[in-house]
């Protein structure tokens, strides 16, 4: 799910088209690759636009992450509806990877915040702390559903399935597909039994 599709078509704002296509371009071709011309050409609008909206090339790479991290939050939750135990929903994070990355069909580039990470060596850059914000809130969420599933030690088992989510992002986008994804949720669930002691039950 990119979350970005229409959202530089006529009748957007001119704000929203210009997050739009630094969402496409930051995403598709790399941050420091991406100048803002390239995006104002992108998105239809003067590059006055971008500053009177923005202020500046680095605070929209933070908009645009903060987009991002709302879209996934929501995903993430859409994901976790219907599911009756806290170790179907701890579980229903690698189903919601996998289904995010195969809505991004053959455009998923890894993780956006990841990347952006990679990108920029401010630690104090705006984007940066977008980044770091939300992998502190992901290692959150893992912390309370674990502790909701029952594990004897919530934030091992957390730090642990942080871990597993990472690399099947790393390792999807080198194989082209989401079997790694699978593979991690197999592990987790593996992880979740172990450490759950007489709270676990196996998750089909």
């Amino acid at each position: 799910m990119t979350g970005v599709k229409g959202i530089t078509e006529e009748g957007s704002s001119p704000a929203e088209r210009l997050l739009g296509a630094a969402a496409e371009l930051f995403y598709r071709e790399g941050i420091r690759a991406v100048g803002v011309d390239t995006v104002v050409d992108r998105a239809g609008v003067a590059k006055m636009t971008l500053y009177n909206n923005f202020g500046s090339k680095d605070e929209l790479v933070a908009a645009y992450l903060r987009a991002r991290d709302e879209r996934w939050r929501a995903w993430l939750e859409e994901a976790s509806e219907g599911r009756s135990t806290p170790q179907e929903r701890l579980l229903a994070v690698f189903d919601a990877l996998e289904s995010w990355i195969e809505g991004e069909g053959g455009d998923f580039r890894g993780c956006a915040f990841i990347n952006a990470t990679t990108e920029i060596a401010d630690p104090n850059h705006p984007a940066r702390v977008v980044a770091r914000e939300h992998k502190e809130w992901m290692r959150e969420h893992f912390v309370k559903l674990a502790s909701e599933a029952g594990a004897r030690d919530p934030e091992e088992l957390a730090d642990q399935f942080v871990i597993l989510f990472e690399g099947a992002i790393v390792t999807a986008v080198t194989r082209g597909d989401t079997e790694p994804t699978r593979k991690a949720r197999a592990a987790a669930e593996s992880l979740l039994a172990a450490g759950a002691g007489d709270a676990g039950e196996r998750v089909e």
